[in-house]
């Protein structure tokens, strides 16, 4: 038998690979998950066990959540990365993660073969499938979905032909949670007009009042939350239970897809969006204009590779070491309110506060120079625009 893994989530389409694959296809199915956030043990445990039911030889969970910040989320956060200014790239940036691991544990095990249950119609099969072929260009990638352009009904079908009977009623609104946050999709964000109602986000709204929060940045990774110390993950993790009792980061993604097709996508972000937001501000304390002007353009640039499916290109490791380098003095306090639905940043404490100097205060007075070399710059500077209009007029 070919030895074969799946990329399995226990959703309907990688359980109908894990039955197709094995009982029609005879492959040795080796079920992977990876856990890049939002799953707990129990949950896993049940993942793996209805795997086995399915057909599947065995089942591995690959515990990817460090890996996943170590290698992608912090430089979301240097890059201060939101897809047209709106989405943290919750989603996209894991797929890279969980392809990487899953081909990674292919190889380990001498699989031929790697499946995966994307369709035709989305951006997940470009990121897996690029993913697959640069790391492991000998290993066959198989996706019954996508090539036999079945639909939810036939998968359905199948399963019960072949004694799998199981709820698959399709829910209402599909919920993808990671470290980086939580996609919402449903009927709503199908089309252009509609959002999504309150009942659709998994988060709540739990408190009415407002609580002032401090965030600790340390070279632009956030390493505490009121004086408490957290590892990197533990920090996401604390903050986003916090802020998401305010109903806290919620949005609809309107975007281009990898296929050419445009889309939209509801999401749930909380953390995300408050330590993006908080270290940017922290950013323009702390950074002089030149760095913060080419982070910009060179943390849009990082985004929307990653989330094309270009995370291997060798461009991706320039820029990460561009922007890890810009880090080296961003560190200090940021202070925030939370509120219902919204959070404001009021100001930052840092050592390296570039408005803490001597020199001048904006507006009010300057040490720093006199009023004829005031004059005179204003005067040089204007010598392009006095040139042009010389000449022109």
């Amino acid at each position: 038998m070919k030895k074969l893994v799946l990329a399995y989530s226990g959703g309907l389409d990688t359980s109908y690979c894990a039955k197709y694959l094995s009982k029609v296809q005879g492959y040795e199915v080796h079920a992977v998950s990876v856990n890049t956030g939002g799953f707990d043990k129990e949950e896993i445990a049940s993942i793996g066990e209805k795997a086995v039911q399915l057909g599947a030889s065995t089942y591995t969970s690959i515990d990817a959540v460090k890996t996943f910040y170590d290698k992608v989320v912090k430089y979301l956060i240097f890059g201060n990365v939101l897809k047209n200014n709106t989405y943290p790239l919750s989603v996209s940036a894991e797929r890279i993660i969980q392809a990487v691991e899953i081909v990674n544990y292919a190889k380990e095990i001498g699989a031929s073969h790697i499946a995966h249950g994307s369709t035709g119609a989305g951006n997940d099969q470009v990121r897996f499938d690029m993913i697959f072929q640069t790391l492991a260009p000998e290993i066959d990638i198989i996706t019954p979905i996508r090539d036999n352009k079945l639909s939810r009904q036939e998968e359905i079908e199948f399963l019960k032909e072949n004694g799998v009977d199981l709820p698959w009623e399709k829910a209402k609104y599909s919920i993808n949670k990671g470290l980086w946050g939580t996609s919402v999709g449903g009927e709503e964000t199908l089309s252009s007009h509609s959002g999504l109602p309150e009942k659709a986000y998994p988060s709540q709204l739990k408190k009415n009042d407002s609580t002032d929060v401090k965030l600790t940045f340390e070279k632009g990774e956030l390493v505490a939350i009121n004086d408490k110390s957290y590892t990197k993950v533990d920090a996401i993790e604390t903050l986003d239970q916090m802020a998401s009792d305010y109903a806290i980061g919620r949005d609809i993604h309107v975007g281009d897809t990898i296929i050419g097709i445009k889309g939209r996508v509801g999401f749930e972000a909380a953390a995300p969006l408050l330590i993006i937001k908080a270290h940017h501000l922290l950013e323009k304390h702390t950074l002089t204009k030149w760095q913060q002007h080419h982070k910009e353009q060179l943390g849009n640039w990082y985004g929307m590779l990653l989330h094309e499916g270009q995370y291997l290109d060798e461009v991706m490791r320039n820029f990460e070491i561009f922007l890890a380098d810009t880090q080296k003095n961003v560190s200090g306090d940021v202070f925030v309110t939370l509120h219902p639905y919204r959070f404001t940043l009021n100001g930052i404490s840092s050592d390296h506060d570039l408005m803490n100097s001597s020199f001048a205060s904006y507006g009010e007075t300057n040490e720093g120079w006199t009023a004829e070399d005031a004059k005179g710059f204003i005067k040089i500077t204007a010598n392009q625009g006095k040139i042009f209009n010389y000449v022109n007029s």
